[in-house]
This record gives structure tokens, sequence and C-alpha cells, in this order.
């Protein structure tokens, strides 16, 4: 096998919402068609571009999320156009869209009437806020699903106002959610011979990734403040928060170190990375510190304040790589903070071979990818084909499968059908 869903097809009309479900899909083996309309997607449209040149068919971004995929062009409004569709679906075992909620059915094209068509079809949606409730209408962009999700809060300096981080978190969360609901789906279809529908929030995958913040709020009705380079951990009055620095500045950037007590690792991290400066002639003041007694609960800031500034003019003299290498030797809580630059060339990613030369004949040129993150064994998951250009499979889909002669494709794309 190719892969886990080898064998299996899917139709993917999303757009960028949706885009990386049918790429993780399609890393699995599956025959991926994403359908665009005439003219190409309008996420084609979305930089950066390779070799800083504004052109639909040289978007990297379209590049990442669409590769492992076949392409076609379609109106799925026009007569002709959703004909063409239901035809497709014959074949398919999975619809995924990210169209507005019942658009689909507005255009004759929900799970009902596919249903009909097969009835063992599954239709993945993924919107905003899921197909029901009183924002499910909302039109949004991502930057709005992450506020309204919970995560912009937690992000950022706290005595400024939040920030967004990268982009386009949602829709790459909610898509990596849709993945999960569809292979689920298909192993229950397998399983029972059912299709069913598969409703994707992207709202509700944000607020699933906020980790302790829920929590905090649910057993102490805590609001977790965001800490900016600190962690800040609330404490019940009288007591201030504790801020606890986790970022420390070193000769070449930044590395991360976790420096408490509270727990058996952390009180080893911590006890050999003072022993560590002390042979250095740093940190001599908290030499002795016993660190089994530190609490976050009763610890005061100034204690806090004095082991950190301790220790940070240690840190302050290697190297990221000095600092790694000293941290792997003596087991010390530690890692770089690596910037993008530092990825391509990291020794771990080169040993799991995650980054992969694709060649684009239309560029006579090797792109580099980021690879499936996941191994296995038996069904290894890679990028076997960069992603399409517009209508590129035109051609071998609906003349050598759906056996449309060269005479009506030719006046269906006069039309601006296909």
């Amino acid at each position: 096998m190719e892969g886990f869903l080898e064998g299996f097809r899917i139709l993917d009309v999303t757009d960028s919402r949706g885009h990386l479900c049918g790429r993780i899909l399609g890393d699995m083996g599956a025959d991926v068609i994403k359908i665009e309309p005439p003219g190409g997607d309008a996420s084609r449209e979305t930089g950066p571009f390779y070799h800083d040149e504004s052109d639909p068919e040289k978007s990297l971004n379209w590049f990442y999320a669409n590769a492992n995929k076949r392409g076609i062009t379609l109106d799925l409004e026009s007569p002709r156009g959703k004909d063409i569709f239901q035809d497709l679906v014959k074949g398919a075992d999975l619809v995924i869209e990210s169209f507005v909620p019942q658009y689909m059915a507005s255009i004759g094209l929900g799970y009902e009437s596919l249903s009909k068509i097969k009835p063992d079809i599954i239709l993945t949606s993924i919107t905003p806020f899921g197909q029901d409730g009183p924002y499910s209408s909302y039109a949004v962009t991502d930057l709005v699903v992450e506020a309204m999700g919970g995560m912009v809060y937690a992000y950022g300096d706290p005595d400024r106002p939040p920030v967004r981080i990268s982009a386009p978190q949602s829709y790459f969360l909610g898509s990596q959610h849709a993945a999960a609901g569809s292979m689920t789906a298909l192993y229950h279809r397998e399983m029972t011979g059912v299709g069913q529908c598969v409703d994707v929030s992207m709202q509700e995958a944000i607020t699933l990734s906020l980790t302790y913040f829920l929590p905090y709020w649910d057993h102490h009705r805590i609001v977790r403040s965001r800490g900016g380079s600190e962690t800040i951990r609330p404490r019940p009055d009288p007591q201030e928060d504790l801020k606890l620095k986790w970022l420390y500045p070193c000769r070449d950037g930044y590395v991360c170190l976790t420096f408490q007590g509270a727990g058996t690792a952390p009180v080893k991290s911590s006890r050999a990375i003072v022993a560590w400066a002390n042979e250095e002639g740093f940190a001599e003041k908290i030499a002795g510190y016993n660190w089994e007694t530190w609490d976050s609960a009763t610890i005061e800031q100034k204690q806090q304040d004095l082991l950190q500034d301790e220790i940070a003019p240690f840190i302050a003299t290697k190297t990221r790589a000095e600092l790694l290498e000293g941290a792997a030797g003596r087991r010390i809580l530690l890692a770089p903070v690596n910037a993008v630059s530092d990825l391509p060339d990291n020794p771990q990613f080169a040993a799991r071979e995650f980054w992969q030369d694709i060649y684009h004949p239309e560029l006579n040129d090797v792109v580099t990818y980021p690879g499936p993150s996941v191994k296995v064994d038996a069904c290894p998951q890679r990028i076997f084909r960069r992603a399409p250009i517009i209508g590129e499979h035109n051609g071998e889909i609906y003349g050598d499968e759906l056996g449309m002669a060269v005479e009506e494709r030719r006046l269906l794309q006069s039309r601006g059908v296909i």
C-alpha cells in the first residue's frame, strides 16, 4: 500500500479555510481532487510567492496546502457544473467543503442530495462556528475566529493589548480536526456501510488548543493572563501572581529554561544548571538553594527574581548550541529558541527526512517542502505530487475518467463551466 487511504477518492471544494485537510488526507494516500472555480482559487493570490513573483501559479501558500492533489476547474452553481459534480460524487468516498453553512444545500449539493446519488458518501464541512448556533452565519477572518475562540487573549505582553500569532491558526487547526473527523467517519463507514456529515467548527478547534487556560477558569474562576516572555501563575489573594521567567538571552539568541522546583525533574534540572554555573564562577548566591522547598503557591516574588537574576548572567555567556549540548549531558530542562532560519539545517529534521524536495516542471526548479509530521512504518506518508496548476487535470478526469469528448470540454470551457 502507498498509504492508509489508498483507493479512497476525496472531492475537495474547500477554500483556504480547508485546504490543509485535503493535503493531510492526500499525504495518507487518498486520491484528492481539488475542485477550483474556473480561473483558479482565490487563495492562489496569497503570498509569499516563488522568487517574490506575484503569480497565481507561484503561491507558496498554495503549494504547501495543496500538495498531493490533482486539480480541476468547475463552476458548481451552473446546471451543467452540478451535473458533472454529481457524476464525480458517484465515484467518491468523501466530499470536503468550507462554504458558509447550508450553501451546498442551497445549490442542490447538500448531504441529502449527495446521499441519494451515493448512499454511503461522507460530507465534511469546515466553517468558522459550525453549521448551527447564533454565530453560524457570521462572516469572519482567521483573526476573528482566533479572537472569538480565546486564543488571541492568551498571547502578548500583560501590559499591552493581545496579539495574533502567525497565520492562519484557525484554518490550519480546523483542517486538522476535519482530517481526524473525516478519517473517523471513513472508518465508521467501512465498519457499517453508513455515510454521514462531519461538522467542524474552527472556533471550537481554537478553544481546544488553549490547554491549561480552560481548567484554570473551570476550577478556580481565574483568567490566566498573557505573560509575554514570562509565565504568570495565578495565586489566591492576598498573594500577588507569580511571574516565572522562561526565556533567557544568550550570546546568539534565546533559550527556554524551566528554572523551579515542584517535581523531581525540575528539581534535578535546576540543581544541575546551578552546579554548572558554579563551576564557572556564576550563581554563587544560590549554590546551596534547597529546590525541594520551592513552592509556587508560597514563594515570594523577590526570591524567585533572585534565583532568575543569578542564573541569567551565566546563560548570557554561551551560545544556544553550547547550552543545548551542556543541557543534554546534564539532563537540564533547557532548549534553544530556534528562528525559522535555523530549521532547514536542523540535524533532527535531517535525520527524520522532514524536508522534501519536490520538482516543479513548470518552474524547472526544485521546491523544498515541510513533509508530513507523522512517520508510519507500514504506510509511509510523503509528498508524491506537487500542488496542481489551474485546471491541470481537466483532461485526465473529465476526458479519461468521465468519458467527456474534447469538443464538449472546449464548449464547457468557453461557457465558463470548467
